[in-house]
């Protein structure tokens, strides 16, 4: 057996190492969130503004729940093979930004010191949509939510985003010391200001001294970003021990394509990432948008269907002609709904995210991206549908996406085999009878808070919506995506 990555020793040529010194550079940043995606992006993206500029910038990362990502890496030196796969291959890379991981199940108070640190000066986020514990109608928190509930009745022991940062910006405010950054890297629109009126809210109820500080004094930079990384597989580890020559717990895969966009608002200053291809911008959120509703609407509409037509990965749907027809559709009925944006060519873009998605090296599960479809949906799906239906436009792409949303909150597939939601409203979504298209539609479409009011009011959205569902419960998802890729 292979021995495991600790250094950057003995590598097999062709492996790309970090282009600096480690140990010359401190860290001046924390991650919450230490999962796949950060491994693939941000981290990245740091390593290498540290070999061009250099500064004391490397990442504490911090993982919320499982404390497998803080030991895997503490095991390897914070070390981890990134494996980047295009058409024309794979290319291994070492990456060294990560100065310690910490998991809050096991090392709280050591997380709680890092960000009250001196040396912190960012604090970056990718904890997932359902992360957050946003009341999406009020903008502020969501008391039921699992974490922000806890962290309201202990709020100076606190486990949840909204709870830890507001007791670091307390106690960096008690201490004299200037207030982190706060960065959102989660698919959420106008996420800084998200994570704004969220810290807020739930400084109103646990230390309302702190409202005005975090209102005027905190920066809440908006980002895009853009990474399609699948989750770790066993392929995945076996990979990067052929092309390492060592054993990785923590290796990621991710396709070759990178961006990410961000508000220049960095009063504590930042890294140099532009010098991984970074883009620094005034406004986000047309960037924001354009990515939503065409790339990651898209990978919601394929998820669905394509796990309920028994493919499993994204490049099984784009080789199934019906699907990927669907998928064009999608990307020209959300591109319909933008505004047109300086520098950016929907139509080509449409074409790059075609082409992403059918690499063949990349495992990407459509069961993992149909996870947390009601965190989802609003910003994906449902946002662009009701800038559809005030502009008059064809609602087909978007009501076939939610008719197909609405088909998989059964639970089962056409042959009875059964499935988890991964949902944090599974409850509300579980039916256990046999309902019809109609009922199922009209009980979904009254949920609390998810769908807008224009849709639930409207007519012609109601029957686009359950006309469709009902072919994918009567027929099969099969037949309903058969039938309307021919009618697209």
């Amino acid at each position: 057996m292979s021995a495991r990555l600790t250094s950057i020793d003995g590598l097999k040529p062709g492996v790309v190492l970090p282009g600096y010194d480690r140990d010359a550079h401190g860290a001046g940043i924390v991650h919450i969130g230490l999962g796949a995606f950060h491994k693939a992006h941000q981290a990245v993206y740091t390593d290498d503004a540290l070999a061009a500029r250099g500064g004391d910038w490397r990442i504490i990362g911090v993982s919320l729940r499982s404390t497998a990502p803080a030991e895997d890496l503490t095991a390897q030196d914070d070390l981890y093979t990134l494996l980047e796969r295009s058409v024309d291959g794979t290319v291994p890379r070492v990456i060294g930004a990560l100065h310690y991981a910490l998991s809050m199940q096991t090392n709280a108070t050591a997380v709680r010191a890092a960000l009250c640190a001196e040396e912190t000066k960012i604090v970056t986020l990718t904890v997932t949509e359902k992360g957050y514990g946003i009341d999406r109608t009020t903008g502020g928190i969501d008391r039921a939510h699992p974490a922000i509930a806890a962290d309201l009745a202990a709020p100076e022991a606190p486990q949840g985003v909204a709870g830890l940062l507001v007791r670091a910006l307390g106690r960096r405010r008690a201490k004299g010391l200037a207030p982190f950054t706060v960065l959102c890297c989660d698919n959420l629109p106008e996420n800084g200001k998200m994570v704004r009126s969220l810290l807020i809210d739930h400084a109103r109820h646990v230390a309302p001294e702190l409202v005005e500080h975090i209102a005027t004094e905190v920066a809440f930079p908006s980002s895009m970003v853009d990474r399609i990384t699948p989750a770790q597989t066993p392929d995945t580890l076996k990979l990067a021990e052929d092309l390492t020559g060592f054993r990785d717990a923590a290796a990621v895969e991710t396709e070759a394509f990178r961006q990410w966009v961000i508000e220049d608002h960095f009063p504590q200053g930042r890294p140099a990432w532009e010098a991984g291809g970074a883009i620094f911008v005034s406004d986000v959120s047309p960037y924001e948008e354009m990515k939503l509703r065409m790339l990651n609407g898209a990978h919601s509409m394929l998820a669905y269907s394509g796990f309920l037509s028994g493919h499993g990965y994204v490049r099984d749907v784009m080789r199934d002609p019906a699907l990927a027809a669907l998928v064009g559709r999608h990307m020209r009925a959300a591109a319909a709904t933008l505004k047109p944006l300086p520098g950016a060519d929907f139509e080509s873009y449409a074409e790059a995210l075609l082409s992403r998605f059918e690499n063949p090296h990349l495992a990407h599960e459509t069961y993992q991206i149909a996870m947390d479809g009601t965190e989802k949906l609003p910003q994906r799906i449902l946002g662009p549908a009701v800038a559809a239906l005030s502009a008059g436009s064809d609602l087909s792409a978007f009501a076939f996406a939610t008719a197909a949303w609405m088909r998989y909150t059964l639970g089962r597939k056409d042959d009875g085999t059964p499935y988890a939601l991964r949902d944090p409203r599974e409850t509300e979504l579980t039916d256990t009878g046999t309902p019809t298209a109609t009922a199922l539609a009209d009980r979904l479409l009254a949920l609390p808070g998810l769908f807008p009011a224009p849709l639930r009011d409207s007519t012609a959205w109601r029957e686009a919506v359950t006309t469709r569902l009902d072919r994918m419960m009567t027929l099969g998802m099969r037949a309903a995506v058969e039938a309307e890729a021919g009618a697209a």
